[in-house]
């Protein structure tokens, strides 16, 4: 997101970020969460999940958490670090002044958003394709559950039973 800025601008943007370290194995955001704030992986790697299933493993230089900072939903993934990571956070309203001194921040930030678009869309034709593939179930045929009636002479109860 921060390619093909100046160093003396990212050395700014760096100065109001905190940078912060987590253990490993450490939630730093949870799926359903209300968050303003994205992360940049400095060191360490994070795993992104949703409902328990990894989508992604991230790496230094990579971030997360940019769409909340963006839209007033909730987080869509959790992330957990697989290492002992540091992350540089920057909140909603730093990311708003980065962006007016630099308006090439947003369209670093509306390609990273489209490739993430791209990839999910390619995601989702691959279980479509899959899907397409699985077997059907055999429809149920009328003649599987046809009643079979009782002999006209038969009682349906005998007395005593």
């Amino acid at each position: 997101m921060f390619k093909e800025l100046r160093d003396d601008f990212l050395v700014r943007l760096a100065s109001v970020m905190d940078e912060v370290f987590y253990d490993s194995s450490y939630t730093i955001i949870t799926e359903g969460q209300e968050g303003r704030s994205m992360y940049i992986v400095v060191s360490g790697r994070v795993s992104v999940h949703i409902g328990g299933q990894e989508v992604a493993q991230l790496k230094p230089g990579e971030c997360f958490g940019e769409m909340s900072v963006f839209d007033a939903e909730p987080r869509s993934a959790s992330v957990t670090t697989l290492d002992s990571c540091n992350c540089l956070v920057l909140t909603q309203q730093q990311l708003y002044d980065a962006i007016d001194e630099t308006p090439g921040i947003a369209v670093n930030v509306i390609r990273l958003l489209s490739r993430r678009i791209r990839e999910l869309n390619q995601d989702l034709n691959q279980v479509k394709q899959q899907l397409a593939q699985t077997p059907r179930p055999q429809p149920i045929r009328p003649q599987w559950y046809r009643p079979t009636p009782f002999p006209p002479t038969e009682p349906l109860a005998r007395p005593g039973s």
